[in-house]
């Protein structure tokens, strides 16, 4: 998928390459399309390494930490790619100040009135927004903790994980809330895709 005529990789490397704390990347890319990532990466004088992902996401980061030679890690989904360098360098700096913590991630407030419903979605309750966040990425992570609960977590777990955050707190690591960004969308959905067009269009007026 293509935005602004570069792709949601590329504006997400663009985004790394840009912010101080990144020293290099690691691509988990679908199997198959790991040749044409590399292509893009080239374009970039971040250093990059491609890797094949897994069929989870959270399999994927497993194989993408790894692969890196780093103490601390920065988990990134593609999907958004209007990140801003100063957001990854935020969550790398509180999680380098606060040593007692597992992770910092990056989230923004709820805005709608949330509902708890039943399979059969019938309410259950309603949710005080003030204490609901909706999670982004970037996340930031020490390495060695975010192996060791992948080496816990079994095959289901892996699975079900919609973000790393929820696997660290489910073995017992404390995740912090860093305030992100409105602008930092994910791409799902042609209409995301135009939003993600009209904000980078505000930009060159």
């Amino acid at each position: 998928m293509e935005l602004a005529g570069r792709t949601l990789l590329g504006w997400s490397l663009r985004a790394m390459e840009a912010a101080g704390s990144i020293d290099s990347v690691v691509i988990a890319a679908p199997p198959g399309t790991e040749e044409r990532a590399a292509e893009i990466a080239e374009g970039f004088e971040i250093e990059a390494t491609v890797v094949p992902g897994a069929d989870s996401r959270s399999g994927s980061v497993a194989i993408g930490v790894t692969a890196s030679v780093t103490e601390l890690v920065v988990v990134h989904d593609a999907a958004r790619p209007l990140v801003e360098p100063a957001l990854i360098d935020a969550v790398v700096r509180r999680l380098i100040a606060n040593e007692d913590l597992a992770g910092v991630i990056a989230v923004i407030r709820a805005t709608d009135t949330l509902k708890e419903a039943s399979v059969s979605r019938r309410v259950i309750r309603t949710l005080d927004r003030e204490r609901v966040w909706a999670v982004q990425t970037p996340e930031a992570f020490r390495a060695p903790d975010l192996l060791d609960v992948y080496a816990q977590a079994d095959e289901q777990v892996l699975r079900e994980a919609t973000d790393d955050a929820m696997l660290v707190e489910r073995y017992g690591g404390d995740i912090l809330l860093h305030e992100g960004s409105p602008r930092n969308v994910k791409i799902t959905t042609p209409t995301d895709l135009r939003f993600a067009e009209l904000l980078i269009g505000e930009e060159a007026i």
